[in-house]
């Protein structure tokens, strides 16, 4: 007979993550065998959990009652496993942690190592997205987010500040001048960021144009590492993290321009749920995000 408990972590990851294939490759299991599992526990309960076609699943009204009961019930051993781990004198077990791209993968990732180096007995699984991850849904202990954030029930921790620059390399400003006001950049090529909210990005910028409209961009992208090579190609002007091209500056790559009109600086959180608070792995790792990021 397979693990119970076991079955149920994989009924639910295979509901959250959206497919068996999914599921396998998260629990490190062959899909046959997660099939397995969801076979086991639909007929120990003598339901069936899940309506299957060809391309898709879904939930049957069983199936929805059960999965919010062990969603119920798993949140509760981890909630139990995290007080247990509290009566140890060190940080131990494995924290979820999700942050943007650029973010997680410049500014974060050292400190990841170092908080390692550090704390021995804890694991870290960094997931780097720049789509918006709803870290209770989703199972992760803690994310980083970047801009003022919306209310919810959810703990913040200011640990940085967010800067941006406006840039362009040489050759562009050589070749189309150099913007000197923000209504200059109606007759520029300014790269957009689709991943941008309102009314962050160009549109913060240009608001006083009123209903004004620039060039179309030539290009745009999700991913700011793409854009910076754009930029450094010479194919228009960035609006981008100031970390993220800190090199291209010292070295002239790249050139700030229109920097009294840069909107202003956003706010870095940690954010995790409220019965995080009392877990020592992941308050061990928020203090240390405040102390290596501290202004």
């Amino acid at each position: 007979m397979l693990d119970r408990l076991l079955g149920m972590e994989i009924f639910v990851g295979v509901v959250d993550l959206g497919s068996f294939t999914a599921a396998a490759n998260h629990f490190k299991m062959s899909t046959p065998m997660v099939t397995k599992h969801i076979q086991e526990l639909e007929l120990r309960l003598g339901i069936s959990l899940l309506a299957r076609t060809t391309r898709r699943h879904h939930l049957t009204e069983a199936g929805q009652k059960y999965y919010d009961s062990c969603k119920e019930i798993l949140g509760s051993i981890k909630l139990a496993e995290s007080g247990a781990e509290e009566m140890g004198l060190s940080a131990r077990g494995k924290l979820r942690v999700t942050a943007s791209l650029w973010f997680g993968a410049i500014s974060l990732a050292p400190v990841v190592a170092d908080y390692l180096n550090k704390h021995k007995n804890v694991t870290i699984e960094l997931s780097l997205t720049d789509r918006f991850v709803d870290i209770v849904d989703e199972g992760y202990d803690v994310a980083i987010r970047i801009g003022e954030l919306a209310d919810s029930s959810l703990i913040a921790r200011k640990i940085s500040d967010f800067d941006i620059t406006i840039c362009a390399s040489p050759e562009y400003l050589n070749q189309y001048g150099t913007p000197k006001a923000p209504s200059d950049l109606l007759n520029h090529q300014c790269l957009g960021f689709t991943n941008w909210r309102s009314p962050s990005g160009w549109k913060h910028v240009a608001k006083e144009l009123s209903s004004k409209k620039g060039q179309a961009p030539r290009f745009e992208s999700n991913n700011v590492q793409a854009l910076r090579v754009a930029a450094l190609k010479g194919l228009g002007i960035i609006m981008m993290p100031k970390d993220l091209l800190a090199e291209d500056l010292k070295q002239g790559s790249l050139i700030e321009i229109l920097k009294s009109d840069i909107p202003p600086t956003r706010p870095i959180h940690a954010v995790y749920p409220r019965e995080g608070q009392s877990v020592r792995k992941l308050t061990t790792f928020v203090d240390f995000l405040l102390e290596e990021f501290k202004m």
